[in-house]
């Protein structure tokens, strides 16, 4: 079998890159009482600094930049058990530092390496306790942009008529959470699913009467809240989230869909839920609290209504998928995923696949195979909305 890379728009990339930083080098030494982190640049990076608790993270914010070594050279260890870096939208870029133990950063600095050729980011962190920790947090004039979108404009249909359905296409994760990583190519679930999103989307938008919009254009940082909110502000008639995780199982392989549910339907769904939940903590957002229910019976009948047509369309790709695309037993899956809450949008997250397997991972790459999935959800999208348009939805 052909196993084609995702292409990368190059020139795009060139480009990019010479108006974003470059960051080239990084080393991180240290122990469990105190820990230092350098990060080398091309020129003086401005950054900020912030404090979060549940967990206790340690937030870098920077200018729009490109990370250019290798991921082992900023491995957690010493303070730090996790460390993430990445793109935040087109504009920014973030460090999260996850500790082990309450923290504060006692130096933080920029200086001129020794060679005179770029400029480091100096960051020695040390063990503090939870009291001050707590404090550090209190201080700080900071907080999470949550209600406003990170990108620079609300994604939209183009040309969308009166009539016409709308589907959000979701490409799952994004920026500095990069999702699943292959087991084999190292491929980031990320580039997987915009690189899909973007072509899925093109199909839909040669069917008459549909229009399809993503919800993410680049590799930039959304907000699980954010997802749901671009859907529902274009009044979309369905959502679609793309995604291909990893599974401590590596043997088991397939696609499934997901439907959302208080009560999950199974372990493997709950286990799944819980860590596409935690997209927002790893980019290093405040922990926020979900939004109170409102005491309204007609908005309870539309989430129920809106779950049932969620369960169509599931069932409809399903139906596609039978007898041409491998799934899991039980390829219907349900569970509490907060991006498919809105009550009023039907939506659906379909795992591609298993970046943790390595079969699914050279499918995941193989474009005939991609063209195929693509073929077979675009049918289960006008199949569906056929359903809706015979139910007078």
């Amino acid at each position: 079998m052909a196993v084609a890379a995702l292409p990368l728009g190059h020139s795009a990339a060139v480009a990019a890159s010479q108006e974003r930083l470059l960051a080239y080098g990084a080393r991180i030494v240290g122990d469990d009482a105190r820990t230092r982190v350098v990060m080398d640049f091309d020129r003086p990076p401005s950054f900020s600094i912030h404090y979060i608790a549940n967990p206790e993270r340690v937030v870098v914010d920077l200018p729009a930049t490109a990370f250019g070594f290798p991921a082992k050279d900023l491995e957690a260890r010493g303070l730090f058990k996790d460390i993430r870096y990445g793109t935040m939208d087109g504009d920014s870029a973030r460090i999260v530092l996850t500790a082990t133990k309450p923290v504060r950063i006692g130096t933080a600095k920029v200086q001129a390496d020794e060679g005179g050729k770029g400029q480091r980011l100096v960051l020695e962190a040390e063990a503090t306790d939870k009291a001050t920790f707590n404090e550090l947090v209190k201080a700080q004039s900071w907080g999470e942009p949550e209600a406003a979108q990170t990108t620079s404009a609300m994604p939209a249909p183009e040309n969308a008529g009166p009539g016409d359905f709308i589907v959000a296409v979701d490409a799952g994760h994004g920026g500095i959470d990069t999702g699943a990583i292959g087991v084999d190519t190292k491929t980031q679930e990320k580039d997987v699913t915009l690189e899909f999103a973007k072509a899925f989307a093109d199909r839909l938008n040669g069917v008459p009467g549909i229009k399809a919009f993503l919800t993410r254009k680049d590799d930039s940082f959304l907000s699980l809240s954010e997802r749901v909110r671009i859907a529902r502000q274009n009044r979309a008639s369905l959502f679609v989230s793309m995604h291909a995780d990893t599974l401590r199982q590596k043997e088991i392989r397939g696609a499934t869909v997901y439907t959302i549910s208080d009560k999950a339907s199974d372990k493997l769904a709950a286990d799944l839920a819980e860590r596409e939940n935690l997209s927002d903590q790893i980019a290093g957002n405040a922990a926020t609290a979900e939004p109170p229910e409102v005491a309204d019976i007609l908005l309870d009948l539309t989430r129920r209504e809106t779950q049932a047509f969620s369960i169509s369309m599931a069932e409809s790709v399903l139906t596609s998928f039978k007898d041409q695309v491998t799934t899991i037993n039980n390829p219907h899956r349900h569970a509490g995923f907060r991006v498919l809450q809105a009550p009023d949008v039907p939506s659906v997250l379909l795992e591609l696949g298993f970046l943790s397997n390595t079969e699914d991972e050279k499918l995941l790459l193989d474009q005939a195979w991609r063209d195929k999935i693509g073929n077979l959800l675009t049918e289960a999208v006008k199949r569906y909305r056929a359903s809706m348009v015979a139910k007078g939805g």
